[in-house]
């Protein structure tokens, strides 16, 4: 709804309110009003319960802390309204400030302003020693657990990115969740205090009314002392419990709030399906209860009346589990008589990739059921897509009896390239390092990373996030395993058939680029050879308009893949650094000794650019420096980079790809002029 001028009255709602209620504290209200106000109060109170009875997560009410502060501000400006109205009307009689106060102070506890002031403080002791007290200290609690969970919760989160099982913006959804978590148990541990400072102000409040009432109605109306004892006590009993029992209400949402377990069901359907599932706990109760109401001078009717209904229960819980379930039974397929002649058809292709499960895990990879490991997988592949630029192709999903029953096994053209574990409705809790506990569990490592882990069951998820582990489930195990495969040998998974699928979807932007390189100046098998050679070190291949652009130019003068590929890496330098050191101007790297850069330099220089081999102690000396200095860098939280002059690029990638997979190699040529360059680490010098 809006108003004139473009303001949407939903924003002044509000204001609006605190306003009135503080304008309660100031003006005079006719009793009139304050039934109506009173009774507002009880409804809300009950909104609240009830709202908070069928939330099934703490955030779906985040708003509850401010709805705290509402409330008790708006019972204590009750009370002061009601207050004025009792201490100025309350010699006319019980009705003086209202029929709602009056029903409180007669109906409820029968007129009697002794059991009144006793109903009243016991509430009060429910409310503040009791309820709130519980529900502020499971509000502490939760908000130190969950801040000290936060670091393996994000960590979760950044490995569920990395692997393409998440895109960005549900990451950015998730990491607002964590964070709405602390803020809302932080809220909740300061809001109870709202309400044992209202159950305070709640007593003072009683007491002074009736002193106060006293001496108005004895000194300035005339009054006797029991008639104005009988009067202004009803009264003050009245609106204390009208006022008390909402708080009491607003409370007991507050504690259901906060204790609750996060799940997708609501209270109802928790205590139904936790308390009363099991046939043999109400058959022991039930049997208990009967015993007990045989006994003489025992009330008969309840206790047998009550085990009747506790046993007819048990045995309805109990004909209902052993219902069979309908099972669709296959019609079995006559074989045929004749035997088959030999076909090219029963020879089977080599998957390029392929997934075997045991029959434990066959639940992740089943259509029918929807199986969370598809969905990752398809994210994997669309990830991989949108990072590196072509399409991997389809994994290849199978069950293998050999395998152990919650065994898995990764191929690539048909050889194992890994293989691991992983148990349904349980957890990895990996650790990263820096773990503040033990947890009890199953002693593994992370198949992807090869980091200690540990199983975990369900339970024990929460706990292992507080201690700092990054704790993910059996599907995003054998995803993540999956993801690290298809990023390290990207080169082989990009065949002829991907390139061609490539150039086709260049053609249709850009017909004339593809035409006049393949297979006019170039053939395909030396692009997929340049571009194998792009993915071999990491570089994506999405910029294919440059790739083009820059083969055509030099493929008449060259045809060699490596001097191509050099090409290629200047042209794509920009994107190459950027990839490397994103968001940074400073390019913090490792650079070779000058003298051994100028050695290698006149080496390749003699052998026609082919190359040079190194001395084997030389050779082994220099892989020992390159893995120091490459760990020294990732633990300062650097990449792992050397610079070398442009001949040198090519040699020094191949002579360490394999002994040092994490040292990138770069040349001169590739650095953008607006980049500066720091020598963080000399590589090929004296120890």
């Amino acid at each position: 709804m809006a108003v004139p001028g473009g303001m949407n009255l939903t924003k002044l709602a509000g204001p609006i309110l605190i306003i009135m209620i503080l304008g309660m504290m100031i003006l005079p209200l006719p009793p009139i009003v304050l039934d109506l106000l009173f009774t507002f109060n009880i409804a809300l109170a009950m909104i609240v319960l009830l709202v908070s009875l069928y939330t099934t997560k703490p955030l779906e009410f985040s708003v509850f802390p401010t709805v705290l502060l509402v409330t008790t501000l708006l019972r204590l400006s009750l009370n002061v309204a009601s207050s004025r109205v009792v201490l100025l009307e309350g010699h006319t009689g019980a009705d003086a400030a209202g029929k709602v106060i009056e029903a409180f102070g007669h109906f409820l506890v029968g007129g009697n302003y002794a059991v009144g002031i006793t109903v009243f403080i016991i509430l009060v002791i429910i409310n503040f020693v009791v309820i709130t007290k519980g529900a502020g200290r499971i509000a502490e609690v939760s908000a130190r657990f969950t801040l000290d969970a936060m670091p393996g919760k994000q960590m979760a989160i950044d490995a569920d990115l990395n692997a393409g099982l998440i895109g960005e913006e549900e990451a950015r959804k998730r990491r607002a969740i964590i964070s709405q978590e602390a803020d809302f148990f932080g809220s909740m541990d300061g809001a109870s205090k709202f309400v044992r400072g209202d159950a305070v102000a709640g007593i003072l409040i009683m007491l002074i009314n009736i002193i106060g009432g006293l001496a108005v109605g004895v000194l300035q109306h005339n009054l006797d002392f029991a008639t104005a004892a009988n009067n202004y006590t009803l009264l003050t009993i009245g609106d204390g419990l009208v006022a008390q029992i909402p708080a009491l209400v607003i409370s007991t949402a507050a504690g259901i709030v906060v204790s609750r377990v996060s799940t997708d069901e609501d209270l109802s359907q928790q205590l139904l399906g936790q308390m009363f599932n099991q046939p043999l706990v109400l058959y022991i109760t039930a049997t208990i209860l009967g015993v007990m109401g045989m006994i003489p001078g025992m009330p008969h009717f309840a206790f047998l009346m009550l085990a009747a209904i506790l046993s007819g229960a048990a045995y309805y819980i109990e004909q209902r589990a052993r219902q069979p379930e309908v099972l669709e039974v296959p019609i079995p397929v006559q074989a045929s008589a004749e035997p088959v002649e030999v076909s090219w058809n029963d020879v089977m292709p080599v998957d390029t990739l392929g997934l075997e499960v045991g029959y434990r895990l066959i639940p992740l990879v089943d259509r029918a059921q929807d199986g969370e490991l598809l969905r990752r997988i398809r994210g994997i592949r669309k990830k991989f897509a949108h990072e590196m630029g072509f399409v991997v192709p389809a994994v290849h999903i199978r069950d293998n009896l050999e395998l152990k029953p919650n065994g898995y096994r990764l191929t690539l053209k048909g050889v194992e390239m890994g293989h691991g574990e992983a148990y349904v409705g349980m957890y990895l809790a990996i650790n990263p390092g820096r773990v503040m506990g033990t947890l009890a569990g199953t002693p593994t490592r992370d198949p992807a990373f090869g980091l200690p882990a540990v199983w975990i069951e369900a339970e024990l998820r929460e706990q292992a996030q507080t201690f700092g582990y990054t704790v993910v489930d059996a599907s995003t195990v054998i995803a993540t395993h999956l993801s690290n495969i298809i990023q390290s040998h990207s080169a082989e998974l990009l065949g002829r058939e991907e390139v061609q699928q490539l150039l086709e979807h260049l053609a249709k932007e850009s017909p004339k680029l593809v035409e006049d390189l393949v297979p006019k100046q170039l053939s395909l098998s030396t692009l997929h050879r340049v571009l194998q050679n792009m993915l071999e070190e990491g570089v994506h291949i999405r910029d294919m308009r440059t790739i083009i652009e820059t083969l055509a130019e030099h493929a008449p003068r060259t045809q060699n893949v490596d001097e191509l590929a050099s090409l290629v890496r200047v042209a794509l330098g920009r994107a190459i650094i950027q990839q490397i050191y994103p968001g940074t101007d400073e390019l913090q790297v490792i650079s070779l000794d000058p003298g051994l850069e100028s050695l290698l330099l006149q080496a390749t220089q003699t052998s026609g650019g082919e190359g040079a081999g190194l001395e084997p102690g030389l050779a082994e000396n220099l892989l020992a420096q390159a893995q120091n200095v490459a760990q020294n860098q990732e633990q300062l939280g650097l990449p792992a980079v050397l610079l070398v002059q442009a001949p040198l690029r090519g040699l020094m990638s191949r002579f360490l790809r394999r002994a040092v997979p994490q040292l990138k190699v770069i040349s001169h040529a590739e650095v953008p002029d607006s980049k500066t360059i720091r020598v963080t680490a000399v590589l090929g010098g004296r120890e």
